[in-house]
């Protein structure tokens, strides 16, 4: 079967891309390169030994969508990564992330919404707010956005529920993701944002490795158990394996309900000096960070009730915070070494 990967070159969409391979599928990747390179197809093709179809692509061209679904009405799935994703990025220039993730939304489901097909949302924990229980199961309430970035998912959420609710043959599944971190064990794609890092585990390996001069870490008073913010930081191998997991249910067509959702997460919430420590015991390398003020559009905490996806999917996580920060450095070093 031919799967559509959009935002395919990206940390998360060419993990994807690695995992639907190895299963057996055809994969066509479409980004537009604004935060990756074309040298990941390349990377692709020599962990999996299979080169995906890449096109550039820009999904808020409408023209240009039109064009390619014309050509390849064979699709039988598609995954949507395809969206700008840093929360501080979106409360400073709102209307780009209602652009990117909103607008180009609409124009795909445009395309693909009188065929029969799986479609997967790349939606975010963030639907939930500052949530009122821990660990967030999907029956938690969805608050108001914390950010223009959350306020996207959940509009992209409610656009994907509200056409499935019209169109029989179209079936989806938002996965919201908690925190993905890591990288390939081959240390060949990880995470690589164009300019300065906007996550904390890129930002972490740059400063280790001297790219960046110090970690900030974004206030030390909130009410958690060392006062930095809580998170649940999932390895993206793991993350990837979720989404092979939920296509496979809506090729089987075994759901109840032609939109559904699931967390994905591990389950497990840890601090942001957690994560620091963890980083530099399982890397053996010191960092030089200093608390900062918070960070508008940030919460508390939040980490995932995965019961479900357990139940449901047959997934579940199996990597630790240390061997997800352990990879990310070594994928770290991997470019660098690259780049000299």
């Amino acid at each position: 079967m031919k799967i559509l990967v959009t935002g395919g070159l990206g940390f998360i969409g060419s993990h994807v891309v690695v995992e639907l391979q190895e299963q057996g599928y055809e994969v066509i990747a479409v980004d537009n390169l604004s935060n990756t390179s074309k040298e990941v197809v390349d990377q692709i093709a020599s962990i999996t030994g299979v080169q995906p179809t890449f096109e550039e692509l820009d999904l808020r061209e409408k023209e240009s969508v039109v064009n390619f679904f014309d050509r390849h009405n064979d699709i039988g799935g598609i995954i949507h990564f395809a969206a700008s994703k840093a929360v501080g990025e979106s409360v400073e220039n709102p209307l780009l992330y209602y652009e990117n993730n909103v607008n180009a939304l609409v124009l795909l489901l445009q395309q693909v919404q009188d065929r029969e097909l799986g479609f997967i949302f790349s939606s975010s924990c963030t639907v939930y707010g500052q949530a009122d229980e821990l660990p967030i199961t999907e029956s938690a309430p969805i608050k108001p956005a914390e950010s223009p970035y959350g306020n996207t998912k959940q509009i992209g959420e409610e656009i994907i529920r509200d056409t499935c609710r019209v169109k029989p043959n179209l079936s989806a599944i938002a996965l919201r993701y908690f925190n993905p971190i890591g990288a390939h064990e081959s240390a060949k794609i990880g995470e690589l944002p164009l300019g300065v890092p906007q996550n904390l585990v890129p930002y972490i390996t740059q400063t280790a490795i001297g790219v960046r001069e110090q970690l900030s870490v974004f206030g030390d008073d909130y009410p958690t158990r060392d006062g930095t913010a809580i998170r649940d930081y999932i390895h993206v191998v793991d993350l990837a394996k979720a989404h092979v997991a939920a296509l496979q249910r809506l090729i089987e067509k075994s759901a109840n309900d032609n939109f559904e959702v699931f967390n994905v997460g591990t389950g497990t919430g840890s601090t942001v000096m957690e994560v620091v420590r963890a980083f530099e015991k399982s890397t053996g390398q010191p960092l030089n960070y200093k608390i900062v003020d918070r960070r508008e559009g940030d919460v508390v905490a939040a980490y995932a009730q995965t019961d479900k996806a357990q139940r449901v999917l047959g997934w579940k996580s199996k990597y630790s915070l240390e061997e997800a920060l352990a990879s990310a450095w070594a994928w770290e070093q991997q470019v660098r070494s690259r780049k000299n």
